[in-house]
């Protein structure tokens, strides 16, 4: 009986705060543990860290595929993921050993010729991002984030993500 009123009540919490807006991140792109999702009432800015759905195509199935997306309720079955806006629609991308971004270079965006899995990874070709997009990223090394996916349409934008209890892994 204890168990299962037990299990109840994890459930209807769990429930509430998925309603709340509140996400578990499991990934090393960013700290590990809980996030919120506060909504956007103004447009992203660059240094914005935000929850964003990937599209459903094919490229991000095959991210899916190799280990790089979670499943969760975004379109085509992903999880949200969570990166900084790095740069805004009209700026210039450079991809090439590292990201620059009108001339000046992004830290820590070494480009990787191969996952951890020595399969090869394509990167973005550069060039001026589109109006409606986002270019995102993650200090993290192996993030899988748009040095190799490109500019994102805000579309899939979910709010701005805030920490609530996390830790580096």
């Amino acid at each position: 009986m204890f168990v299962t009123a037990s299990a109840s009540v994890m459930v209807a919490l769990a429930g509430i705060a998925f309603v709340g807006g509140v996400r578990l991140n499991l990934t090393p792109s960013e700290p590990l543990g809980l996030w919120r999702i506060e909504p956007f009432g103004r447009d992203p800015l660059v240094g914005n860290l935000v929850f964003i759905c990937p599209p459903p195509t094919p490229q991000f199935e095959e991210a899916w595929q190799r280990g790089y997306l979670r499943r969760g309720l975004c379109p085509g079955g992903f999880a949200p993921l969570i990166k900084t806006v790095v740069a805004l629609p009209g700026q210039h991308v450079e991809v090439g050993s590292n990201v620059v971004i009108d001339r000046l270079p992004l830290p820590n965006s070494a480009v990787r010729s191969s996952d951890g899995a020595g399969r090869p990874l394509l990167h973005f070709a550069g060039g001026i991002v589109p109006s409606g997009h986002l270019f995102l990223h993650s200090c993290f090394a192996s993030s899988y984030d748009s040095r190799y996916f490109g500019p994102i349409s805000i579309s899939g934008l979910r709010g701005l993500a805030k920490p609530i209890l996390t830790f580096d892994p």
